[in-house]
């Protein structure tokens, strides 16, 4: 085993990596459990991406996309496993980006010098809805067939540039097979194109700023802040988390298998209680009530108008909040973070209720 740490350490300088490791700390506080899950949403993306992977060995985009998932699910030996698990892990891994979106947010990890964190962030939380968003549609059944066409009725209600993105994304005026082939294009080749490099740099990042802490702990002098080593301390903590994290979706995957509707038939009408998937729900429950009160085409625009303006409100909220510790500026930061999370949750369940 020297032998081998020498000759690795001659040519990938194992050795500096070491010491960068042993020298990096982690604070130790009452709130450290939030900084678990960014390695939770990472492990999921890898489970995502094995056994995505094995899935795309057997399935077939196009006119048999509804055959072969229904291969994979009845003809394929643990077949139902791989999809159960794929389909599971990618609400967990939905569920802990946005659980860490707002960790770092009320951490007030967005401020300098960690402001390219927060906006990588929030471009891999994006890329992460539309790999969700597309890989939604590819079992064609009648569930994702008209949830998909509710979906991108958001896109669409954009002013001046909506029709044109659902039309691009759809390949057409209506959600066809040529839909699913550009949607499995998306999700297969595209986005992973994107997000792999974009989530190599968000993590060197977090490797160079390390973790931040509450505001309350900045009023602690340094000296007395406690912490634990990166490494093993911290390393072996977050594989446990992520031994958990395996377990679970072991559990709910071979419990609660995802069901497989009839093939998609754009003749009959969509069943009762069509709607997006949960994290698109806030922005569909917020376009309905918009509706309600501005009726018609405005309506629509003004509902997405509001949802964009806030999105865009939510990523420049470093160039904002650049007060010291207890300043006034991060006072507003809170309270607008604890209303957006207010919101969110409140459409999104309301959603649920009247659908």
């Amino acid at each position: 085993m020297s032998k081998l740490y020498d000759y690795l350490d001659e040519r990938l300088s194992i050795g500096s990596l070491k010491a960068f490791a042993a020298k990096k700390k982690v604070p130790l506080h009452k709130d450290s459990v939030w900084y678990y899950w960014g390695g939770i949403s990472l492990f999921c993306f890898i489970v995502q991406l094995v056994t995505g992977i094995m899935l795309i060995v057997y399935y077939r985009p196009g006119p048999e996309a509804h055959d072969s998932v229904r291969q994979i699910t009845y003809g394929i030996h643990f077949g139902w496993l791989i999809r159960s698990v794929h389909n599971w892990t990618a609400t967990l891994f939905l569920l802990s980006v946005f659980i860490h979106m707002f960790s770092v947010y009320f951490m007030k990890a967005y401020r300098k010098p960690r402001e390219f964190g927060w906006w990588s962030g929030m471009a891999l939380l994006i890329l992460g809805l539309l790999f969700g968003f597309s890989g939604y549609l590819l079992p064609m059944d009648e569930l994702s067939f008209f949830a998909t066409k509710v979906g991108l009725a958001i896109p669409e209600n954009l002013p001046f540039v909506g029709h044109t993105i659902a039309n691009l994304m759809r390949g057409g005026l209506e959600v066809t097979e040529i839909t699913v082939q550009r949607f499995f294009a998306w999700h297969a080749v595209v986005l992973p194109l994107l997000y792999l490099p974009l989530l190599g740099f968000h993590l060197w990042l977090v490797q160079k700023h390390g973790n931040a802490i509450p505001p309350r702990e900045e009023a602690v002098p340094e000296a007395q802040r406690k912490s634990i080593p990166f490494f093993p301390n911290f390393i072996l903590k977050d594989l446990a988390m992520w031994l958990v994290t395996l377990n679970a979706i072991a559990l709910v995957a071979s419990l609660f298998p995802p069901d497989l509707g009839k093939a998609a038939d754009p003749l009959t009408p969509a069943p009762a209680g069509i709607h997006p998937e949960w994290y698109f729900m806030s922005s569909f429950q917020t376009l309905k009530i918009v509706g309600r009160i501005i009726p018609g085409m405005l309506g629509e625009a003004f509902g997405i108008t509001i949802f964009t303006l806030g999105m865009v409100l939510w990523c420049a909220i470093p160039f904002y909040d650049t007060s010291t510790p207890g300043g006034k500026r991060g006072k507003i930061a809170t309270y607008f973070g604890i209303f957006c999370l207010a919101v969110l949750a409140i459409t999104t369940i309301w959603g649920y209720a009247g659908s």
